[in-house]
């Protein structure tokens, strides 16, 4: 017996048993992403970002946000010098905009960067297929692909299927990175979001890059710098009620 067993342990070590193979839905994929970073995740980020709207017209604007979030379900981004008093806070699936320190609307709003991003380590799996289904994925659509080299899973479409809503998961990290929505401006046109640039940081991970694209063409860009994670937050700087443009994160 004792041999048996020593038989069996070296044909797993040449061997591994690979869990990613027991991957086959939409449903053990978000299970899969929650449990492999759920114990070690940050819960809170910030970062400066550099956002680049790229013209048809060959010109650039840029801008300067300022980004905080408190995992999972809370983002606020204060944009430009804090006298704009220009800002949005995404807080549990609304969205608040502020502009000269006063709120001008607020309606409901998921962000699936946030969600597939971040909140989807921190919050039950459960709660994230919810707001999947609820933002019209199919996720009764599951296969894999390649992007750039990498084996990905794709929830919400047929392979080669590139015009209907999905988001494409890295297989051995278990990290988003791509998400295809209908465009803002023209729902007859795809929108194509990437995360770029991934760095491991504190028992997670940070894409200090993401690209839009509308028709394979870069629309607009955010470049992340001094991003931080693990720091102190307040809650209330994610409250609508209590915002204060001249108190940022």
């Amino acid at each position: 017996m004792a041999k048996l067993w020593t038989r069996l342990s070296l044909l797993l070590l040449m061997f591994p048993v690979s869990t990613s193979a027991q991957i086959t839905s939409a449903d053990a994929l978000v299970r899969a992403m929650h449990d492999r970073y759920a114990k070690s995740w940050y819960s809170t980020l910030t970062f400066t970002q550099t956002s680049t709207t790229h013209n048809a017209d060959g010109t650039t604007k840029f801008e300067t946000w300022y980004e905080a979030a408190l995992l999972p379900g809370k983002l606020r981004i204060d944009v430009g010098p804090t006298a704009d008093g220009k800002a949005y806070i995404l807080a549990d699936g609304n969205v608040t905009v502020f502009d000269k320190g006063k709120e001008v609307r607020s309606r409901p709003q998921q962000n699936m960067l946030l969600v597939l991003g971040f909140d989807v380590y921190g919050q039950p799996t459960e709660k994230t297929l919810q707001i999947i289904s609820g933002e019209k994925y199919d996720v009764s659509k599951f296969h894999e692909d390649n992007f750039e080299g990498r084996p990905m899973y794709v929830v919400g479409a047929e392979k080669g299927d590139l015009k209907s809503r999905q988001f494409w998961i890295d297989k051995e990290r278990l990290l988003f990175f791509r998400l295809y929505q209908p465009d803002r401006t023209d729902p007859n046109k795809m929108e194509e979001i990437r995360f770029v640039d991934y760095r491991e940081m504190s028992g997670g991970w940070v894409a200090a890059r993401v690209e839009m694209r509308v028709e394979d063409k870069i629309v607009f860009t955010e470049d992340y710098s001094d991003i931080k994670v693990g720091v102190p937050l307040d809650a209330t700087l994610f409250d609508p009620k209590q915002f204060s443009a001249s108190k940022r994160p």
